[in-house]
């Protein structure tokens, strides 16, 4: 059984409200939990009040290893849950081998943009060395002969 943590939506219409659940991960998002860690109000005024977590109720659950959602790893983060051994990894990363892989078209893609760097640098130092060339001019033109 793979066991998540992640939040469970209550509240009204345009005012939602989270519990931290510990949930089966095979059950729905709204449907039935083991157990509750916490609340989360997004839209709270009072900071302090935002979120509430159980810290040692979601130590024992990431213990027996329970995978945190993303948003609820941050939410632990932020209450200081992860401590020693359970700060060694990151549990709501999804790897994207695909961006890591070279092929002919991003090669190309990097080349092109490359080129348009060095065309770019190019016409700054021209554009900056018409900039001098007029004002040493001005300067020039401004101090009187002696």
């Amino acid at each position: 059984m793979a066991v998540v943590i992640r939040l469970k939506r209550t509240g009204r219409r345009n005012r939602p409200c989270y519990r931290i659940s510990v949930a089966d991960s095979r059950w729905k998002k709204e449907g039935r939990t083991l157990a509750n860690l916490g609340l989360y109000d997004p839209l709270s005024l009072k900071p302090e009040m935002q979120s509430t977590v159980s810290i040692e109720e979601a130590r024992h659950w990431l213990g027996h290893g329970a995978q945190p959602s993303p948003t609820v790893y941050s939410l632990f983060k932020k209450h200081g849950v992860y401590e020693g051994e359970l700060a060694l990894g990151r549990a709501g990363d999804k790897v994207r081998k695909a961006r890591r892989i070279k092929t002919k078209t991003r090669a190309r893609r990097e080349a092109e943009k490359a080129g348009r760097l060095v065309q770019k640098a190019v016409r700054r130092t021209a554009r900056v060395a018409t900039k001098r060339a007029a004002a040493a001019a001005v300067a020039a033109a401004a101090t009187p002969a002696s």
